[in-house]
């Protein structure tokens, strides 16, 4: 006799089959539910943070900002070169700075210093021009009178020149001109390029210029002393 194992054959119903899907579908809503839960959290803590951040509630909290410091005078670099100076040791290399500093207002001064790096021969160049301060007198928008200067191998002529016209100069009598607030200006540069001889030309200039009213102070004195010759 042959041996038959009856195999049971078990079918779902329609209805239990339903109830699987159901399970199913709620098992993956539970699951995108989940999820989405959890991106609130995560939208909610960045909220909080950046709530934190903009109001300065957080840990450390906003810095305290200080004020800007008005500078008084502006400063501009002439010249900058590095510098070879040959001892018992060998080389030894340094910056050399000339700086030309200024308010627009009628005062300008000059410095030229060493340093090992470029900062710290800017800053000795800066004492240095603070100590150097000339004042211009400025007379209808120009300057006094007409100049000659030599130093050196360069020669600076200065004129005044009306209203309007500006400043008609280059190079390192513009730069000096323009800190020290002179708006119209004639120049003319004589001999040597040399900024450096340039600069201290037009500083002789504008420390021999007088005031106008001194001037005809002057003037009339000179006059009164020929007549009474």
């Amino acid at each position: 006799m042959e041996n038959t194992t009856n195999k049971k054959v078990t079918h779902k119903t329609g209805d239990q089959r339903k109830t699987g899907d159901q399970r199913k579908a709620g098992d993956h809503r539970k699951t995108g539910d989940q999820r989405k839960s959890g991106d609130q959290r995560k939208a909610g803590d960045h909220r909080k943070a950046g709530d934190q951040r903009g109001t300065g509630a957080g840990r450390k909290g906003r810095r305290e900002q200080k004020p800007r410091e008005v500078r008084e005078f502006e400063q501009k670099i002439l010249d900058l070169a590095r510098v070879t100076r040959v001892t018992k040791g060998g080389k030894r290399m340094r910056f050399r700075t000339c700086l030309i500093i200024g308010d627009k207002k009628g005062r300008v001064g000059m410095g030229v210093a060493k340093g090992v790096d470029v900062a710290q021969s800017v800053e000795k160049a800066f004492s240095q021009a603070k100590k150097n301060l000339v004042t211009v007198p400025i007379y209808n928008e120009t300057i006094p009178h007409e100049i000659l200067v030599k130093s050196g191998a360069a020669k600076v002529m200065l004129k005044p020149a009306p209203e309007g016209t500006g400043l008609k100069s280059g190079g390192a009598v513009r730069l000096v001109l323009e800190l020290a607030g002179v708006p119209n200006a004639v120049s003319k540069i004589l001999g040597s390029s040399n900024k450096i001889n340039i600069a201290k030309a037009t500083f002789a200039a504008l420390r021999s210029f007088k005031d106008v009213e001194e001037k005809v102070v002057m003037v009339k004195e000179e006059k009164t002393v020929e007549a009474k010759a």
